[in-house]
């Protein structure tokens, strides 16, 4: 399949291997602005921000935590089938930024992976993000920058930048006042 928007939308052409040609079969895709799946490597949790466990852990509550809703995880290791997924039925794929290298601000390169994706999930209705800012806003200050990227269903992107914009609920800077300290309630 060949995905294409120049800038009005998005179309998906999908090839008729009889003829040799793309055909049109996907006049006008559009993201769905909520979801119920989301896509994160998550042998990497131990290295995420407060914000990414945060929305994680209330995925995974589903219908008894605070989302009130089940959510299904997926992840297949591919951003590009991620994309696909995502714009055929909606979702969020995560890489955000972690800890596990500090001098990578993410993984993904902002001109050649994230700016393609992000613009085309932009023209399918959906969102694209550092976690903080839209990808599409990030001026680039290197050839191969780095960044943590968030895409997918816009309403589920724009609570995890809500979350990264939120003051942290995470005490732990100030051990002795924590939920398991020696000061409690």
């Amino acid at each position: 399949m060949l995905v294409l928007s120049v800038g009005d939308g998005v179309v998906g052409f999908t090839l008729d291997p009889n003829l040799g040609e793309f055909k049109l079969t996907h006049p006008h895709i559009r993201i769905p602005e909520d979801t119920h799946e989301f896509a994160i490597n998550t042998s990497n949790s131990r290295f995420w921000e407060p914000p990414v466990k945060r929305y994680v852990d209330e995925c995974l509550a589903g219908r008894s935590g605070a989302r009130g809703k089940d959510f299904n995880m997926r992840w297949i290791a591919s951003m590009v089938a991620e994309a696909h997924r995502i714009l055929m039925r909606g979702g969020v794929f995560l890489y955000p930024r972690d800890t596990k290298d500090p001098s990578k601000p993410g993984r993904l390169r902002l001109l050649y992976e994230a700016n393609p994706i992000g613009f085309i999930m932009e023209q399918a209705g959906g969102r694209a993000s550092t976690g903080r800012q839209p990808v599409l806003g990030v001026k680039p200050s290197a050839l191969h920058q780095r960044i943590g990227l968030v895409f997918g269903s816009k309403h589920e992107v724009e609570r995890i930048e809500r979350y990264h914009h939120e003051p942290s609920a995470d005490r732990t800077e100030a051990p002795l006042f924590a939920a398991r300290s020696l000061f409690r309630d």
